[in-house]
């Protein structure tokens, strides 16, 4: 049933942190299978008729499972420890609250980005938790075996209890450690919708929507701003303001050059541009992540792919690989070098590089090697170029695209 998979995926994360702050991070699985259950008793009741509010609906019934879990764990006494710990007592009605369960959601992503945590761990640990994604939808989004995500998960449960993580948002130092983390992790999450790995998917705008929702939720708390964070929320507008454009009905990759700019989301400019001038307003050092949203403003103002200031890209390329020099970003250098007919200097650039660092996106490499030989005449060079590329590219619709440019090679006089 469509509208319980949809609930699922936006209210398992809330019930599961409201759940975890009532009992403990420690009864976590026991936790997960009891909201797990809920939504199985939703899918029978609503079987003849959807109740008019079935969030309302949600919600009463992950309290009423509240008593199931005290009786199941066998934790009066730990549930009276937990609520009298803090600074009052709270029951259990106001941590149902809107604004209680956003704490609790923002204290589970920060114990998802815990240092102690492998990285990997935490990606697969907040989607599982926070955005209540199943170990099958994040195997498929990582491209990684179920098996293997579930270890994952296990991993991370198992530390969080050995190493008696809190479940809280840490402060002073700590947290400024910690908010580069969850930055990481969320800037990860949206990457791989937008630049989906996934083989018959290009982009996953459930992944992208459940980063910007996280990130958003951050800025909500004056505590948790910061000018980075504010560049990261920037970034993922302006990235997500283009989504509708990047493919085409018929499923099909549609380079920047030749999507249609009617389709650009304005709101999300523009919440992107409020980011923006907040994230550049309140300080003088910038992230790799103002200099990445500052990318994607530029091509977002330009009224055609033929008027974009490629020149600031560059320099706006150049300062991104100044504080962060891999390869991703020396090969972007590469392409907007091709842009402004710099072959010279993009050809040093692409013989400078080294490919096999860059993973999944070697083919890009090649792609660009490609270019830079159907740019200046080489036809057979970039031909073959080309066809490493699509021989080393997973995504089918990117696999399409490069069989097109090859087609346009082949056609050159």
């Amino acid at each position: 049933m469509p509208m319980v998979d949809h609930l699922f995926r936006h209210q398992s994360g809330k019930m599961v942190s409201i759940l975890v702050r009532i009992f403990g991070i420690q009864h976590l699985e026991t936790i997960e299978d009891a909201v797990q259950d809920t939504f199985i008793s939703a899918l029978n009741a609503w079987k003849t008729k959807i109740p008019q509010n079935p969030e309302a609906w949600l919600t009463a019934a992950a309290k009423n499972r509240v008593v199931d879990i005290f009786r199941k764990i066998n934790s009066e006494q730990t549930r009276k420890t937990s609520f009298q710990s803090g600074t009052s007592s709270i029951s259990i009605s106001e941590m149902f609250l809107d604004h209680q369960i956003e704490d609790s959601q923002l204290r589970m992503i920060f114990t998802a980005c815990h240092p102690s945590l492998a990285p990997k761990e935490q990606i697969a640990f907040a989607l599982k938790t926070i955005s209540g994604f199943s170990s099958k939808e994040i195997a498929s989004s990582l491209l990684t075996p179920v098996e293997t995500i579930k270890k994952r998960l296990q991993r991370a449960r198992k530390t969080i209890i050995e190493k008696d993580i809190a479940f809280d948002i840490p402060q002073g130092k700590d947290l400024n450690n910690r908010l580069d983390r969850v930055m990481e992790v969320l800037y990860l999450i949206f990457n791989e919708g937008f630049h989906s790995a996934k083989k018959e998917v290009l982009l996953r705008k459930d992944l992208c929507g459940e980063a910007m929702r996280l990130s958003a939720m951050v800025l909500k708390k004056e505590k948790l701003r910061n000018p980075k964070f504010y560049a990261l929320f920037a970034l993922m507008c302006f990235h997500s303001s283009r989504l509708e454009s990047k493919i085409s009905p018929k499923n099909e990759v549609i380079s920047i050059r030749h999507q249609d700019r009617s389709l650009w989301n304005t709101e999300l400019i523009f919440l992107g541009n409020d980011a923006m001038h907040k994230a550049v307003n309140s300080t003088n050092q910038f992230s790799s992540y103002h200099y990445e949203a500052a990318i994607a403003s530029e091509h977002l103002r330009a009224k055609s792919f033929e008027k974009t200031d490629w020149k600031i890209i560059l320099k706006w390329y150049q300062s991104l690989f100044k504080i962060q020099p891999n390869q991703n970003n020396l090969l972007s250098i590469a392409i907007v070098q091709l842009q402004l007919k710099l072959y010279n200097e993009a050809f040093l650039t692409l013989t400078s590089m080294k490919p096999n660092e860059m993973g999944q996106r070697q083919y890009l490499y090649y792609a660009s090697l490609g270019e830079y030989h159907k740019k200046t005449d080489h036809k057979m060079l970039a031909i073959k170029n080309i066809n490493i590329a699509i021989e080393l590219v997973s995504n089918d619709l990117e696999k399409i695209y490069l069989l097109e440019q090859k087609d346009l090679i082949l056609a050159m006089q």
